[in-house]
């Protein structure tokens, strides 16, 4: 049997590609090429190579660059400033810290007991105690004040037909102390006027009342117009009256011991009487010029 009595598979014709093999695949797109190599057109083998890794535009890597420390805080405060501006902050703060010891030692000197340096310097202290930082307690002063003082005043009044007439003694601590009984919140001028007054008098004046340097003659002054003006609040003067003269004194009462305590005190008053000062004629009406 020869060749061509081989059956029905038998090929008949020459040799060559099976017509029945699938037609080539159409050329891919232009927008596929990228996905070219990505792209199978069938099952992996196990003798296919993995795919290769995308191409990257960047440089081969070098060596491996040291690890940046934390960033740096930025300054603040004083730091931050230039050196001028840092200086004349030092010199500032200098100034200011010798101010406030110089201050400090001043009000020491002057609440202390009498000392060599306070006797030496005590001009300088007062020019730098008074008006302004003025201070009405002492240091190491172990008795508190166990007297009650009471100003009280009088005037003459010049009446309208030329007579003169002469008031009786008015309490004017009495008159502060009814405005600050049962007053919550009393002024400043209530509480401290008055007994300020009289302490600033009494403290530049001698033991017969006259005053001592141009501080007791303003003490004296300022006293006097305080005066007038609760004499004319009390309505102490009358219609068509002016005050001609005023007169002070102190009532000074100890305070009693208590009940348990075996200490004897005199309750008997004790009474400190200034001359007559005369009023001047800005201030005669109600004290105001």
């Amino acid at each position: 049997m020869d060749a061509y009595d081989e059956g029905s598979d038998a090929r008949h014709g020459p040799s060559g590609p099976d017509p029945r093999r699938a037609l080539p695949d159409p050329a891919p797109a232009p927008d596929d090429l990228a996905d070219a190599p990505r792209r199978r057109t069938g099952p992996p083998t196990p003798d296919d190579p993995a795919d290769p890794p995308p191409a990257s535009d960047a440089p081969a890597a070098g060596p491996p660059a040291p690890a940046a420390g934390p960033p740096s805080e930025p300054r603040t405060g004083v730091a931050a400033l230039s050196l001028r501006h840092r200086i004349g902050a030092a010199v500032a703060l200098v100034s200011v810290a010798t101010g406030v010891c110089v201050h400090l030692g001043m009000t020491f000197l002057h609440v202390a007991p009498a000392n060599t340096v306070s006797k030496e310097h005590s001009r300088t202290i007062e020019d730098w105690i008074y008006p302004e930082f003025e201070q009405n307690w002492k240091l190491f002063a172990p008795n508190p004040l166990q007297q009650n003082i009471a100003v009280q005043a009088r005037a003459e009044i010049r009446m309208a037909n030329g007579g003169v007439r002469t008031t009786g003694w008015y309490d004017l601590s009495a008159q502060d102390g009814r405005a600050i009984d049962g007053n919550p919140l009393p002024s400043h001028t209530q509480q401290n006027e008055l007994r300020r007054a009289w302490d600033f008098l009494i403290a530049t004046h001698d033991d017969d009342n006259r005053p001592v340097g141009l501080r007791g003659t303003l003490s004296e002054a300022y006293l006097r117009r305080i005066t007038v003006l609760r004499l004319d609040r009390a309505d102490a003067v009358g219609p068509g009256g002016v005050v001609d003269r005023v007169q002070l004194r102190s009532r000074t009462t100890q305070v009693p011991p208590p009940e348990w305590s075996e200490e004897q005190v005199s309750t008997t008053p004790e009474y400190r009487t200034l001359p007559w000062w005369p009023v001047p004629e800005d201030e005669a009406r109600g004290g105001l010029g």
